[in-house]
């Protein structure tokens, strides 16, 4: 195994104000699993051309700060996986906050033979129509065996194996990698482990301030397969959500 065993990844465009209400917890998360396991990891943010101060405010941290141009959300996490040391990688985003237990239980799943897995999201949104949307996209996810990227893991001889994150993708590139992590892991006889015993808490930013209809129109099953290598049809999506 490399000098250090686990990476983590986060994707960060505009991220300055949220970096320091959702960082300290992945920071927290993974020195937990350090003095458990006694093993080194790191933190890398990668930083997608942010014009605000993104990249200091992750450095000011003592994370690693990589830098990627180029647009896809795809392509940002790859750029992560290249950079990082570790033999395991687990991939979340700059406003997610994770439980404490995560990074060691994403960890002891990779290290008893997963491929990788996620931990289930858990969104709190004020308004209740936005708390019915997130209801059936956690139901439509359990009932497919499917996992977004706000905590997504697996080894990188998995991530390897499938290729990576397609960089071509603007949305849903999270659940289409998961899908061609899961083959692999059945292949492999390492099958993927869905942590629900945990949740990871994302913010709800577009949900309390997007109205519903917006996050209905972006929000389900047929927008989510149209266009989806197209960043003109996305870029709403991506560049201009709350920040």
């Amino acid at each position: 195994m490399s000098q250090t065993a686990l990476s983590i990844i986060i994707p960060a465009y505009n991220e300055v104000a949220y970096l320091p209400r959702y960082l300290p917890t992945v920071l927290a998360s993974l020195r937990h699993w350090q003095g458990i396991s006694g093993l080194p990891g790191e933190v890398i943010v990668v930083d997608n051309a942010s014009t605000d101060a993104t990249a200091d405010m992750a450095a000011s941290f003592g994370v690693r700060v990589v830098s990627e141009t180029g647009r896809g959300i795809g392509r940002v996490r790859n750029t992560g996986a290249n950079a990082a040391q570790g033999e395991m990688l687990f991939f979340t985003d700059a406003d997610v906050a994770v439980p404490l237990e995560a990074i060691d239980a994403a960890a002891h799943a990779m290290r008893t033979g997963s491929a990788g897995g996620a931990i289930p999201p858990l969104y709190t949104p004020n308004r209740l129509a936005a708390r019915l949307l997130c209801a059936y996209w956690d139901h439509y996810r359990t009932r497919r065996g499917g996992a977004q990227g706000v905590a997504q893991f697996c080894t990188r001889q998995a991530f390897e194996a499938v290729g990576g994150y397609r960089t071509d993708y603007f949305m849903s590139e999270d659940v289409e990698f998961f899908a061609r992590l899961t083959r692999h892991g059945h292949r492999t006889g390492a099958p993927v482990a869905l942590l629900d015993e945990l949740r990871v808490r994302p913010s709800t930013r577009r949900y309390d301030q997007w109205s519903s209809l917006r996050m209905l129109w972006w929000q389900n099953p047929l927008t989510a397969r149209l266009a989806l290598t197209s960043p003109r049809f996305w870029r709403h999506w991506r560049t201009t959500t709350v920040r």
